[in-house]
């Protein structure tokens, strides 16, 4: 009985001295990595959110039915509001995340990535294009390609195989998705001969109406309306030039993904459109169609680009994971530092369903090139 109440004493005092010492906040006990997610996932934005985070949680399920590395994924609703998104980065901080998936969209990404960054957390958007989100941030990597990339290919693709062909562009001026990808395509345009007929502008307190712009630029004769914007307001323009019997060639980007579920619009109208993304269900490949098999089983509808990114983001860091030999016990720095010195190897390339071989920069950037596709018959083809 002494030797015993010696032990019990001599436990206690190991336990009230590692108390002391901070032992319990050394390191994450649990054996899963605590995977962030923030997008939105309620209102005017919430297609690409969901989509994105939906495509994720698919991922985690199938890397978590593997045994081996597991992951916990918490996702967060930020309403594509920046101070919203902060508010859910630190409620997933104090929850313990030790990497991030997101912003989904640019805005919220930029405030976020700085929060990031100067937590020395790694995170990983599958689509806040702009350069801004990662500029300056040694932690903060896209699985998108960027706005510049999507505005330059943007112009050389019709100078390709639109010659000729003059165009008009309508851009939101207080969204820095929208400004970037116009900079670009304009800068470009003016390299590669294509005439600029008409630019208009909106914001996002005006962006229910665009009969004077799309009225501007059939007076314009614009043949090719390039819309650098999100589907939502490209349906009203697309409803708006229709009801003025006005038919140019509209063509947009990664931003447009989505339209032919816009609520209360009339998919047909969509019927030639052109845009720039690196997926389509449509396409043959047999993971590709398994994970459109799967997305349709749980959501009951097909996946677009947002859910794509969603999928390979945990892909990339599982296989990063991996490859730096982490382990969840280890501290969000740490893995933070690992995964920077992973995603930037010369030896560390990813494929997955937007993308072969795809690559990081220092800067965060991905290589990969974004495909033109044009919607037929309410489906993405090939031109």
């Amino acid at each position: 009985m002494k030797k015993l109440r010696l032990l019990s004493l001599a436990v206690a005092m190991m336990l009230s001295v590692c108390m002391l010492a901070g032992c319990s906040n050394s390191a994450q006990t649990s054996e899963a990595f605590k995977l962030g997610g923030i997008g939105p996932l309620t209102g005017d934005a919430a297609i690409y959110g969901n989509a994105a985070m939906n495509g994720a949680q698919i991922a985690v399920d199938e890397i978590n039915a593997k045994g081996g590395i597991q992951f916990e994924f918490n996702p967060q609703d930020d309403v594509n509001v920046a101070e919203t998104a902060v508010n859910a980065y630190n409620s997933l901080k104090d929850w313990g995340m030790q990497i991030l998936v997101g912003t989904v969209t640019t805005t919220p990404c930029i405030s976020v990535s700085a929060e990031a960054y100067a937590d020395r957390i790694f995170a990983l958007t599958p689509s806040a294009s702009s350069s801004d989100v990662t500029a300056g941030k040694d932690n903060m990597f896209q699985m998108c390609f960027t706005d510049p990339n999507q505005g330059l290919s943007s112009a050389d693709y019709m100078a390709e195989n639109l010659a000729g062909k003059t165009v008009a562009i309508i851009y939101r001026n207080d969204d820095a998705y929208s400004q970037g990808i116009r900079d670009a395509f304009a800068a470009e345009a003016e390299v590669k001969g294509i005439e600029i007929v008409y630019e208009g502008t909106f914001t996002a307190d005006t962006q229910t109406d665009f009969s004077v712009q799309v009225a501007a630029a059939q007076n314009a004769g614009a043949e090719i309306v390039y819309l650098p914007i999100y589907y939502t307001p490209a349906s009203v323009i697309l409803t708006q030039a229709n009801a003025i019997n006005y038919k140019p060639i509209f063509f947009g980007v990664d931003g447009m993904d989505g339209i032919l579920t816009a609520e209360g619009f009339d998919a047909s109208l969509a019927e030639d459109v052109m845009l720039l993304t690196p997926f389509s269900a449509t396409l043959e490949d047999e993971t590709n169609q398994n994970f459109v098999a799967e997305y349709q089983k749980r959501h009951n509808e097909v996946p677009n680009q947002f859910a794509a990114d969603g999928y390979d983001c945990i892909y990339a860091i599982y296989n990063a994971l991996t490859a730096a030999e982490c382990t969840p016990d280890m501290s969000a720095e740490e893995i933070c530092d690992k995964l920077i010195a992973t995603f930037t190897s010369s030896d560390f390339s990813f494929t997955g369903l937007t993308g072969n071989d795809m690559t990081w920069s220092a800067d965060g950037s991905i290589a990969k090139a974004p495909m033109a596709f044009i919607i037929k018959d309410g489906q993405y083809v090939l031109p």
